[in-house]
């Protein structure tokens, strides 16, 4: 029971719960609650800025080739594609399910963002504001998009240097820059409870129960979008493979079910493998490769689920986004998902860096962070799911998948996989989830 009461989870949600009841029973003054949720995410966004850049110069400078064979561009065009269409299918589904609508915080674009807020006048201008004269400026006023491609050309031109001397000083200075922001995040999030029992008891005193139908609006909206996504995948696999998907269902359920009681695809990758080899039949070789940069790489529900959270902060404060800034949005949705951009501080942390990138206002950001356990399962069953698909395509592909085993009238074991190795994608993929 005390293990349980000390679940971060249980105890946002349980939060949440007080917050709405409050806000609803004690209606307007609940807004003198407001400036601590306001502190809360200040904590958070004053964080974002450092992370962000720590987190993609490591990970570029860090790169090292692997070799770009056939296995591995079908992997990543398998991985993009889907992620491309998850990121598409979320905008179309917020468009018709307006998961947002309903919170009116038409005023709420924080005022230091105005000038990344401000609309686009040509895709001219957009292209030249993705570059900044001056990085100090942009980190001073959180235009992310400059600050991530300044990072992306330090990183690699790191990355050059680093190959050409061994020197990695540098590279490891902003390593334990990475680590000690994550810290401070981890500090943060010890008063997430406070903050979201703040955020929405004020939303629950100047809105009313629209709180409440807008949450289930979004969760809605996401286990909408994961079902069609997955349907889809289904659809394409037994287009190009040929194999009978009624089979699917069993085979998959052992993954699937650690996958919606844990919310992490790391502990359900040991399975996932196991199924993907001894259950469908992909052979070693391409479960592998293609399952461990699923890891990173393969969180469609994770796009997905991104989308939708830009959507639901846009309709919130009545902004009408351009198509620039949409088409912005799903880059970044999939990049965050490319491990690209490394935000391994959980869902609070990447929620408001889509917020500061887009200039979208925060303050429904506490009711996403109230309901993300639910989202999570969401994200994390297409997740897991999405990345033996891939597999499967990938290996139908190359002739690597042996139809014996996944017909059951043949049996084979997995190799041993170490798993120590692989740490580093854990995390990163537990971010994602």
């Amino acid at each position: 029971m005390k293990k349980a009461l000390k679940n971060p989870a249980l105890q946002i949600g349980a939060a949440a719960v007080l917050g709405i009841v409050f806000g609803l029973i004690v209606g307007e003054w609940a807004g003198n609650l407001k400036f601590v949720g306001d502190m809360f995410i200040r904590l958070i966004q004053m964080s974002i800025v450092p992370l962000v850049m720590s987190s993609v110069i490591v990970a570029t400078g860090s790169m090292t080739g692997s070799g770009m064979g056939k296995l591995a561009l079908r992997t990543f065009s398998w991985m993009l594609g889907f992620s491309a269409v998850a990121a598409v299918l979320a905008w179309g589904i917020s468009v018709i399910v307006q998961p947002g609508a309903g919170i009116d915080f038409s005023g709420g674009v924080d005022p230091s963002l105005q000038e990344s807020a401000g609309e686009a006048t040509g895709w001219q201008e957009t292209l030249l504001g993705f570059v900044s004269t001056n990085v100090f400026a942009a980190m001073s006023t959180a235009a992310m998009v400059p600050i991530i491609v300044f990072s992306l050309l330090f990183g690699v031109a790191l990355n050059a240097v680093i190959a050409k001397t061994g020197n990695r000083l540098v590279l490891d200075f902003f390593d334990a820059i990475q680590q000690i922001v994550l810290t401070m995040i981890r500090f943060v999030m010890l008063i997430a409870p406070v903050g979201v029992f703040c955020l929405l008891a004020n939303l629950a005193g100047t809105v009313g129960f629209a709180v409440v139908t807008s949450a289930l609006k979004y969760l809605a909206a996401t286990l909408l979008g994961v079902l069609i996504v997955m349907v889809l995948f289904v659809l394409v696999v037994w287009l190009r493979t040929g194999l009978n998907p009624a089979l699917l269902p069993a085979k998959l359920a052992d993954q699937t079910m650690i996958a919606i009681t844990t919310t992490s695809s790391a502990v359900t990758f040991p399975t996932v493998l196991r199924t993907a080899v001894e259950k469908v039949g992909v052979s070693q070789r391409v479960a592998n490769f293609t399952l461990s940069v699923g890891l990173t790489m393969g969180s469609y529900g994770a796009v997905l689920n991104y989308m939708i959270v830009v959507m639901f902060l846009a309709q919130s404060g009545s902004i009408t986004l351009d198509v620039g800034t949409i088409v912005l949005g799903m880059a970044l949705a999939i990049l965050l998902n490319m491990g690209t951009i490394t935000v391994p501080g959980g869902f609070p942390v990447v929620a408001m860096f889509l917020a500061t990138s887009l200039g979208l206002p925060f303050e429904a950001v506490g009711l996403l962070i109230a309901v993300d356990w639910f989202a999570g399962i969401f994200r994390t069953f297409l997740n897991v799911n999405g990345d033996t698909f891939v597999a499967m395509l990938v290996a139908s592909a190359g002739d690597e998948i042996d139809r014996d085993v996944y017909t059951g009238t043949k049996k084979v074991s997995t190799d041993a996989l170490d798993l120590d190795r692989m740490k580093e994608q854990f995390e990163k993929a537990d971010a994602a989830d």
